[in-house]
């Protein structure tokens, strides 16, 4: 199995290089981690939860997770556990949500948990009806659905979610954009690769009921982003949430590791194909964040002490390499929309009458 999603995701490497002007972006990639606390994304993996054998689902591999992802400094640490955030985005990009250096990240909605979080994200505000994880319709317009009724993004937007509610988040019948969710197989494009994948899925056991696992949401996108030359994609991984929810810090570390690798083969991809080079900005951010008052607050978040931070990251051919950022004005989830939009060169706003205000854009990742 392990070979055969390799062959599947080399083959999406393996795009010839046509050299393309560097231009201001025409396409946004957004990407969210599920529930992935700034603690492990700015300090790397926290050693107690290793040395507390409840949390880890392979106890015998406790020394082999200690000398991967908990050795040497913070600095050391965090970038074994996220090499593509700290040797890429914090190089090339921004980011953003490190509170040890007074940069801090949260969200507007009351709830803390993530229907209204991804609400919050993907239409830059929070609706106080947004108030549980159930398959409800959004009454809501999305930035997605806001872009996609412009001429020059209709049929070029897309969302691959491994999570089974975004349909109704991103009110996909409402809006007309494709939403690839949770076990259901992808449809918009005929290739070996996603007849493959497909297959995969369908044999696969569901460790969740609701969430698939994020190299297919992955690939699902990597496949129609090169068959149909998307200008809007939005892919969000939900490993990390539930595998803490669980209790299973070894898995969780694992998830984001492996989550950080599919977003760089995401980059590499964009960094390579004559579409997308030089054109195309990544976001990257997180729904909510988790307790840190105990070892045990880290399985939970909906109130739990700590569960209101969140992080953005941030890398395109127009984004200033500000680097980690310490200090300065914070940043909040209902920014990301409008961020997006004016990343475009738009000013995203709700439809006429409407009783919510967007978020305004985050102008240290806007302005040129």
């Amino acid at each position: 199995m392990r070979k055969l999603l390799s062959i599947i995701f080399m083959g999406f490497l393996s795009v010839s290089v046509t050299a393309a002007e560097p231009n201001h972006s025409d396409t946004v990639i957004l990407v969210t981690l599920d529930g992935m606390r700034w603690e492990e994304v700015f300090r790397g993996a926290d050693n107690a939860f290793l040395h507390d054998e409840k949390f880890l689902f392979h106890k015998g591999d406790k020394n082999d997770l200690q000398q991967k992802y908990a050795t040497g400094t913070m600095t050391d640490r965090r970038k074994a556990l996220m090499p593509f955030f700290w040797n890429v985005v914090a190089q090339q990009g921004q980011l953003y949500g490190n509170q040890d250096k007074g940069s801090i990240g949260y969200y507007t909605n009351k709830f803390h948990f993530s229907y209204p979080g991804y609400s919050e994200i993907l239409t830059g505000f929070a609706d106080p009806r947004i108030d549980s994880n159930e398959k409800v319709l959004n009454p809501n317009v999305t930035v997605l659905e806001w872009l996609h009724n412009k001429p020059e993004y209709k049929g070029k937007v897309e969302a691959f979610t491994s999570w089974d509610v975004f349909p109704f988040i991103i009110n996909e019948d409402r809006s007309g954009i494709p939403v690839n969710a949770g076990f259901e197989a992808y449809t918009e494009v005929k290739s070996d690769r996603v007849e493959a994948m497909n297959a995969i899925q369908s044999e696969l056991p569901h460790i969740w009921h609701s969430v698939r696992y994020d190299a297919l949401t992955m690939g699902f996108a990597l496949e129609a982003m090169k068959e149909r030359k998307l200008r809007f994609v939005y892919i969000s991984l939900g490993e990390t949430d539930d595998f803490a929810h669980g209790g299973f810090y070894d898995h969780y570390l694992t998830s984001a590791n492996r989550n950080d690798r599919l977003i760089s083969q995401l980059w590499d991809f964009v960094q390579n194909d004559e579409r997308y080079q030089g054109r195309t900005t990544l976001l990257l951010t997180t729904d909510h964040g988790r307790g840190n008052e105990t070892l045990e607050d880290w399985k939970h978040h909906g109130g739990k002490p700590g569960d209101e931070g969140i992080w953005i990251g941030a890398i395109g051919p127009n984004i200033k390499p500000l680097g980690e950022i310490e200090g300065g004005t914070p940043v909040s989830l209902h920014q990301v929309a409008s961020t997006a939009a004016k990343i475009l060169g738009y000013d995203y706003e709700v439809p006429s009458g409407s009783e919510f205000t967007v978020g305004k854009p985050i102008t240290t990742i806007t302005d040129e």
